[in-house]
């Protein structure tokens, strides 16, 4: 079952940042010095699960940044440029899985 959202609210509908966009607000919460090694990165966010997909399917950032050869970063600006491929491939590799075929056909 389901239930109609409220017809007379103002407030904004809200949203799911996936990929180099939650990790973006990770590191605009958290104290991070540049440049910075992926362990420095991990300590300072304590390793959180990136949502990749509108749908919330997350990986591990230390999986991520396991996936590619560079471990240290001068800027959040190359972090990000780094790691997008990344968070890509993994969300063209879930809407091509069964499932991942499923969850885009439902309304949630």
């Amino acid at each position: 079952m389901s239930v109609r959202p409220p017809q007379d609210d103002d407030s904004e509908p809200e949203t799911l940042a996936f990929g180099i966009a939650a990790l973006d607000a990770r590191l605009d919460e958290a104290e991070v010095n540049w440049p910075a090694t992926d362990r420095e990165l991990l300590d300072a966010l304590g390793d959180p699960a990136i949502p990749y997909d509108a749908s919330g399917s997350t990986v591990a950032l230390v999986d991520v940044l396991d996936r590619v050869p560079v471990q240290e970063f001068e800027t959040e600006t190359e972090l990000l440029d780094t790691l997008h491929p990344v968070f890509e491939e993994y969300r063209e590799n879930s809407t091509r899985s069964v499932l991942g075929q499923l969850r885009s056909l439902l309304p949630f």
